[in-house]
């Protein structure tokens, strides 16, 4: 057989040859060519080039980590030793033919004293850079080609957590969308939950997410567990001790009594298999009513022999009134019944069935500040439960914004119980198909052992040098040279490494289309101050939503949402007269408006208008579902988790 000569290496991306070799790292001293110029950029690579030493059996790939010259001339016409380091990072193993296989890590034939060092060629680039297209999804462009595209791979990414870092106006939040989106391109069935503290990703994800927002929102304060439910009605409290006793004793107990009237209901069989008074405990998702709660504490109070104890009933009583009533919780409290709805607020949340819309974004800014983290535990550890219990048979992606408010490297900050929330699914979700985002502009001020869980970094500029320390201290050091550009990287440039990408590289972020863009972009003060207020009416709007503790409509105006589903006038109703007029006209979760007699009587007559007659006998037909074919099946197979997530 005849062997085929290898491709001839074109002479003109010569770089120099190698002088010195000491484990994973070598030095090069940099051609001086008569004729050559030898101060050109195309001549001498910048910080992150990627060489390439042809050896008998690979062609080895080395990173350029850093420039220097020993013995600087005065003259720039003047010829001067320069000598660039560069760390050895994989190689492309040749075949029979002498020619380059597929990339692969590591190194098996070191390259010697006096080998040529030349650029590596747009081919070679392609192979070191290239990921599987059916599981890789592209993000930009690598800054030393642009027509090499940065790709990363799906499963790596979000198997084993990803954190996307960098100050203000980076292009982070951009990125972040960017990612999300061709994720789901790749992905309409996935399953996404986006915690956005500064509501503004709606815009993002219009035709994908199902947005939950304070007005809509339904999370019912018994699935928050212990710790949780003291955060909202104790706090920090002095002679908080005595409280919590009391909470601890009292609320198992209001559990078995809404357990004991689901009993009599013999209607409910799926309740009452699934419920048992033997196991429930203070943390065990069951509801109870704040009824009994109250109406334990006037028992409690009741009894004579607790005369000079008192206060702490009397206090938390009296907190539980405030609170039920404060419309600030009202996604919390403010339902009229306590029902069992653990299956519906699980599928609303993590996209179950997906219903063509797999991110559900959970918009935080209108939540009161001292609940934010509470709400964040909660779903951090709904997140978890459900992975462990469902067997990881959904995964599930937790993408958490300003993370750094949430797991604090400060004890003293923050909120316990969500600590411990992140930190199991970064720890440990991996195991149960739960994977974590985390996105900060301080990661000098996020703890570090959870940043340390994450095995793919995309790092925007960073200014702030503990910022910096901090990576610098978790990577390798074939990465650790291109954080030299951190400080001066511009908007959309990013340095990217980890198990998610083939190599370490800065990466140019593709620009999304104008319609996808974050409503993140900096307030313009010139444009601002250069005109009047918006309406006369501007100051009451405002003034509005602040006592209301709701945003509304004044930032972008919303497509018109579908007409909701009238009530059949001509059926008896089958609920309280309340009931019906909040499922038809109440957004989901918001306390239903009082509705008159007299109000639903014209609405009556007013369909009894626009519908035909029936004749003797006939009975109107019955509404179509108004869910997918398929979604029954999977809401009982959630409901059917709740036995074991109980137990």
């Amino acid at each position: 057989m005849t062997r085929t000569k290898a491709p001839a290496i074109d002479s003109v991306d010569r770089i120099g040859r190698i002088v010195a070799v000491t484990g994973g790292h070598a030095i090069i001293l940099l051609d001086t060519a008569d004729g050559q110029d030898q101060h050109s950029s195309s001549h001498c690579p910048e910080i992150g080039t990627l060489l390439k030493v042809d050896t008998s059996t690979s062609v080895t790939l080395a990173l350029v980590s850093a420039l220097s010259s020993p013995m600087p001339s005065h003259g720039q016409s003047d010829q001067e030793l320069r000598i660039i380091e560069v760390e050895f990072i994989g190689e492309l193993p040749k075949d029979e033919h002498g020619r380059p296989k597929s990339f692969r890590r590591g190194i098996s034939t070191y390259p010697s004293l006096g080998n040529v060092v030349f650029r590596a060629s747009k081919e070679e680039l392609s192979k070191a850079y290239a990921c599987d297209t059916d599981t890789a999804i592209r993000i930009g462009h690598i800054q030393q080609d642009a027509s090499i595209p940065a790709m990363v791979k799906i499963d790596e990414l979000l198997g084993k957590h990803f954190a996307v870092l960098g100050t203000t106006g980076t292009g982070k939040s951009c990125s972040v969308a960017l990612i999300l989106r061709r994720i789901l391109e790749k992905n309409p069935q996935a399953h996404i939950v986006l915690l956005d503290v500064h509501r503004e990703y709606e815009q993002s994800f219009n035709e994908w997410s199902e947005v939950i927002t304070p007005e809509n929102m339904t999370l019912p304060f018994w699935l928050l567990n212990f710790e949780e439910i003291v955060e909202i009605l104790i706090g920090t409290q002095a002679h908080r001790e005595a409280d919590i006793e009391i909470l601890r004793e009292l609320i198992p107990i209001a559990k078995q009594r809404y357990m004991h009237n689901q009993r009599k209901d013999k209607s409910n069989v799926l309740r009452q298999r699934d419920l048992d008074g033997t196991n429930v405990g203070v943390d065990t998702p069951v509801p109870y009513r704040a009824s009994d709660l109250l109406a334990l504490l006037d028992e409690q109070i009741g009894k004579l022999d607790l005369r000079g104890e008192l206060a702490p009933y009397k206090r938390l009583k009296s907190r539980v009134e405030t609170i039920s009533r404060d419309p600030r919780y009202a996604f919390m409290f403010g339902n009229l019944t306590v029902q069992d709805t653990m299956a519906q607020t699980l599928s609303r949340i993590f996209r179950i069935p997906v219903a063509g819309k797999p991110i559900s974004i959970l918009e935080l800014g209108g939540l009161p500040s001292e609940i934010i983290n509470v709400v964040v535990s909660v779903l951090a550890r709904l997140a978890f439960d459900f992975g462990l219990w469902s067997g990881g048979q959904i995964p599930i992606t937790f993408v958490c914004e300003e993370a750094h408010r949430y797991v604090p490297i400060d004890r003293t900050l923050g909120f316990e119980p969500t600590k411990r929330a992140i930190s199991r699914i970064a720890k440990e979700g991996r195991k149960y198909g739960v994977s974590l985002c985390l996105v900060t502009q301080r990661p000098a001020e996020l703890d570090p052992t959870i940043l340390s869980q994450c095995s793919t970094i995309f790092s925007f500029r960073l200014s702030n040098e503990r910022d910096q320390e901090i990576l610098k201290a978790g990577i390798s050091d074939a990465a650790r040279s291109l954080l030299e550009f951190m400080s001066t990287m511009g908007t959309g440039d990013a340095i990217t490494f980890g198990e998610g990408v083939a190599l370490p590289t800065r990466v140019k972020f593709d620009m999304l289309p104008a319609h996808a863009w974050p409503r993140s972009n900096t307030a313009s003060f010139t444009e601002g101050w250069a005109r009047e207020a918006p309406s006369e009416t501007f100051l009451q709007d405002v003034v509005s939503r602040w006592r209301q503790q709701s945003f509304g409509t004044y930032a972008t105006e919303p497509e018109p949402a579908p007409a909701p589903a009238m009530p059949d006038p001509l059926q008896r109703p089958t609920a309280p007269l309340r009931q019906p007029a909040a499922a038809a006209f109440a957004p989901s979760g918001a306390t239903p408006p009082p509705i008159t007699p007299n109000e639903l009587q014209g609405i009556q007559s007013r369909l009894r208008r626009t519908l035909p007659p029936l004749t003797p006998g006939e009975t109107p037909a019955a509404p179509p579902p108004q869910q997918p074919a398929d979604a029954g099946n999977k809401q009982t197979s959630i409901s059917s988790l709740l036995k074991q997530f109980r137990a």
